[in-house]
Order: structure tokens, then C-alpha cells, then sequence
């Protein structure tokens, strides 16, 4: 008789290990995925402005999230090593609607990340010219286009010299960081007094501010599973729990140190630019020229990381059209072996992401591009959140469904991954609920004008994929897995069995080709 896990086998867990090149990703690989998806080190910046309680914040998001979120990936990681991550793990806990679901709502976030990622690039370069440059909406938009196609450029090649380039950057970026902390210790060192003071009345976490600063701070911890999207694609199951397991150190250590620098050198004076507080700190304590170097290495940074974004959530497309979910031809590769057609609709959104923002919007409000562009920040952050709750919930659901399969990945009690999975669940919700106590640029006039914003942004994202879901099953015809199975495998030329390998030109009608370079 068939199982339930027997009814959920899919289309990808079949054809994505014949299409893209497996056991390709080492430990140190899925580290540095992980520090550009999770690690953007503004945040700390921003945060700082809060006081010293924003460490217990810090605090509050590292015990609440991404400690337990990191025990719970881990497991599922080691359950399903597929490609997609999330998809696949809710579809096998909860069915085929939710897994699409889960997968939306985790991939929509990215292509806000690739235009973040821009954007910083435009933050850095400004302070690098003394902000006499990219001022205006349009400028910073141009650059954040370029970023966007470079980044595009960059995830068609073979994943092993793409993937080398940004290890290569990601050393200089931890570089950076560790300076922009150690400008906090040159400055006292100099008998420069803190900025900021740090006595005991200004350590009250209990102040209304900290709420929707909790919420920013579970944003700048969100896709510890990203890596996993590319799950066929590792190389050893035990690169899963070393990544998870540096790649939190790193995270933890790399905040609370340049949040406490930035404290320390800048503090929060009137007009202060949060988002390029860590060149700023490191000016003032070491030197201009100190400063400016730090803000060329975050540009660079940022420029690439912009790619990483574009392959990693590239693969939930790449899941999508092999399921029938979208257009095959987003389950196709080209001669590379990569997703091609799914870094080019990713890269086509995230630039006319970029037109709506800063060449619509930008204009509407006056110039004051910030007021959408926090509001899709903040949007994009519950619907991200939102993925987090499922995934949280698929433990209960997959330890019901393939009980000898939990127990041969499990590495800690029973016990403890459901109090990890309860624990991420509450501080999920309580993260989207804060979002709309405050907002997050001072440009909104009220509460009311910023919930006004972000409210319809979350509800036309969520009806966006259960849309999209009920197109696909018309188109599916009703046809079952199995039948997709067979039926994917012709058009993609992918017959053989996992382990093989697709034709050199690429796979499918037309080849499956990349975008232009």
C-alpha cells in the first residue's frame, strides 16, 4: 500500500540531480551563501539608534530564531537534501498547495534582496563621493539596474567559478566588518569617551521602540535555508551542520560587534545616516582613507552579493517549472548546468522592481523614493516571515509522515526541535505583528499612513501565489505526479536516471539558453 510519502514524491526530486551538477558545494561554500543572504551589515547601523537595548533585542531575535531556526533547517535539511529547500519540505509535510505556497513566499523576498543589494551599493558609493553623487532617484536607480544585470552575468556561469568569485569577496567583506568593530576599540584607545552612554537607565528593553525593532532585527537574520535551495548541489550532508553552525558564530559576533562600535564612535545624532554608520565609525576612529577603503569593499560586496541572491532563490523557480507550477521552461538549464531561465526572470523582476520604485514612485512622492522602498522592506519581511511559521511547522507534519527518515537525520533530542519549532513559530508571528506598530523610516507621518502601505503589499503578494497555484493546476490537467514525472523528463531530454547527465547544449526546446551577456 502506498504511503503518504509515497504520494508526494516529486517531479524535482527526480530530475533536478540529472539536470544541475551535484555534490558541487562545500561546507565553506554554503557559508558564504549563508553570510550574503543573512549577514547584511547595515543593520547593525540602523539598529544602534535604540540605545544599549537593542542588545537584548539582538538577543531576544538570536534565542527566538535563528539558534532554534538553525536546529530545525538543519534537520529538514538532512531529511531532504533537494533542490528548493522549503518547497520541498512543505510539500512533503503538508501537500502540493503549501509547498508552492511556502516556496513563493520564500522566493519573493529575494527579488527584493537583489534590489536591496543594489541599493546599498548606490549608499556606499555616495559616501565614498562625500554624497555628491547618485542624489537623485534616477541615478541610484541606473546603478541599481546595473547591479542587477551584473549579478545576472554572474549566476549563468558554471556554479563552481561564479560561486569562487564571491567566496573570494566575502573574505574582504569579513574583513571589513572586523575592522568596522575594531574602530570601536581604536577609538577608546585614543581616550575618545563613548558617544553613546551606556548607563543602566538606557538599558530598558521595555520600551515601545524595541518592538518594531525586534521585527528588523528577525529581517536581518531571515534565510538561514537558502543554501539549502540548492540542496543537490552539496556535496556532503555534514557540510549542512557546519554551515549552519559557523555561519550563526559569524552572524551573532559580526552584529553585536559593529552595533557596539557604531554605539561607541557615531551614536544616533540628528541626521544620522544609519545605513553607512560602519565607514562613518571607521573614519572618524582610524582615518578618512580607512573609511573610504571600507566603503569600497562593502560596494564590491554588495555588487556581487546581489548574485548570490539571483542563484540561490533561482533554484525555487527552477523547482517551480519542473513541478508544472510555472512555465517548464524555468525547469530548464542551459549549457552551464544552471537555472538560466530562472536567473533572467529574476533578474527581469528585480529591475522592474527597480523602475517602479525609483523612476514611478520615486517621482510621485517628490523624490522621497524611501516611502515605497520601506514599505516593500517591510512587506516582503512579513511575507518572508510567513515561509519561516511553515517551515517551523513542517517538523511536526514530517515526523508523522516519515517517521524512520526523521530519526536516521535527527542530531538532538525529539523534544528539543519541537520546542525549537514552537519557540520560531511565536517569534514569527510576534515579528509580523510588530512590523505594523511602527515604522521603519521617518518619513511616514503616522502608524496609520505606514500600515496603509504595507498592509496591501503583503495581502496582493499572498493572493499573487495562491493565483498563480490555481492556474497551475488547470494547466496541470489533473495529471498526476507520475505522470509529470514521465512527462517533464521528455521535454527536458532527462531520461536517464539520477546521476546522469543532460545534453551538453543545454536541456529542452530552443536549449534552455542563458540571457545575453
Amino acid at each position: 500500500m502506498a504511503t503518504r510519502g509515497d504520494e508526494r514524491t516529486m517531479v524535482s526530486e527526480k530530475l533536478a540531480p540529472v539536470l544541475v551538477t551535484t555534490k558541487l558545494l562545500t561546507s565553506f561554500d554554503l557559508l558564504v551563501i549563508f553570510l550574503g543572504i543573512v549577514l547584511f551589515i547595515n543593520n547593525s547601523a540602523a539598529l544602534e539608534t535604540n540605545g544599549p537595548s537593542i542588545f537584548f533585542i539582538w538577543i531576544a531575535a538570536f534565542v527566538t530564531f535563528l539558534i532554534p531556526g538553525n536546529f530545525v533547517t538543519a534537520q529538514l535539511g538532512r531529511m531532504f537534501p533537494e533542490e528548493g529547500s522549503i518547497y520541498v519540505w512543505t510539500h512533503k509535510a503538508l501537500g502540493p498547495f503549501w509547498g508552492f505556497f511556502a516556496g513563493f513566499v520564500a522566493w519573493w523576498p529575494g527579488i527584493f534582496g537583489m534590489v536591496f543589494s543594489g541599493a546599498l551599493v548606490t549608499f556606499y558609493l555616495g559616501f565614498f563621493c562625500d554624497f555628491k553623487c547618485l542624489n537623485e532617484p534616477w541615478q541610484a536607480g541606473l546603478v541599481i539596474l546595473a547591479v542587477i544585470w551584473f549579478s545576472a552575468y554572474l549566476s549563468i556561469l558554471r556554479q563552481r567559478v561564479s560561486q569562487n568569485y564571491v567566496n573570494v569577496v566575502t573574505f574582504f567583506y569579513v574583513a571589513a566588518i572586523f575592522v568596522m568593530g575594531l574602530a570601536g576599540v581604536v577609538w577608546l584607545l585614543d581616550g575618545n569617551a563613548s558617544v553613546t552612554s551606556f548607563a543602566s537607565e538606557n538599558w530598558n528593553p521595555f520600551v515601545y521602540t524595541n518592538l518594531t525593532a525586534f521585527s528588523f532585527a528577525v529581517l536581518a537574520l531571515l534565510g538561514i535555508e537558502v543554501p539549502l535551495n540548492m540542496g543537490v548541489e552539496i556535496k556532503s550532508e555534514a557540510s549542512i551542520k557546519k554551515y549552519l553552525f559557523w555561519g550563526a558564530i559569524v552572524v551573532m559576533a559580526a552584529y553585536l560587534w559593529t552595533t557596539w562600535s557604531n554605539m561607541v564612535i557615531v551614536g544616533a545624532p540628528e541626521g544620522y545616516d544609519a545605513t553607512t554608520g560602519g565607514p562613518q565609525g571607521v573614519s572618524l576612529a582610524i582615518g578618512s582613507a580607512a573609511g573610504k577603503i571600507t566603503a569600497l569593499i562593502l560596494v564590491w560586496f554588495f555588487l556581487s552579493n546581489c548574485a548570490i541572491y539571483n542563484y540561490s532563490f533561482a533554484r525555487l523557480l527552477f523547482v517551480s517549472g519542473l513541478e508544472k507550477r510555472l512555465p517548464h521552461q524555468f525547469g530548464q538549464v542551459n549549457k552551464n548546468k544552471v537555472p538560466g531561465n530562472a536567473v533572467l526572470l529574476n533578474t527581469v523582476l528585480a529591475s522592474l522592481t527597480t523602475i517602479v520604485l525609483y523612476f514611478v514612485f520615486g517621482s510621485a512622492t517628490g523624490g522621497d523614493v524611501y516611502i515605497p522602498f520601506f514599505a516593500l522592506y517591510a512587506g516582503v519581511t512579513v511575507i518572508w516571515c510567513t515561509s519561516m511559521v511553515l517551515l517551523f511547522a513542517d517538523i511536526f507534519f514530517l515526523r508523522r509522515s516519515y517517521p524512520e527518515r526523521f530519526e536516521q537525520a535527527r542530531a538532538v533530542p525529539e523534544w528539543f526541535l519541537y520546542l525549537s519549532a514552537v519557540v520560531g513559530i511565536v517569534a514569527m508571528v510576534l515579528a509580523n505583528v510588530w512590523i505594523f506598530t511602527g515604522p521603519w523610516y521617518a518619513g511616514f507621518d503616522s502608524v496609520s499612513q505606514w500600515n496603509t502601505w504595507v498592509a496591501p503589499i503583503v495581502i496582493v503578494s499572498a493572493i499573487a501565489g495562491i493565483l498563480i497555484y490555481v492556474i497551475s493546476e488547470r494547466t496541470r490537467g489533473g495529471k498526476s505526479d507520475v505522470q509529470l514525472i514521465e512527462e517533464v523528463a521528455e521535454e527536458v531530454g532527462a531520461g536517464a536516471p539520477a546521476g546522469g547527465s543532460a545534453p551538453a547544449g543545454g536541456v529542452g526546446p530552443g536549449g534552455g539558453a542563458p540571457p545575453a551577456s
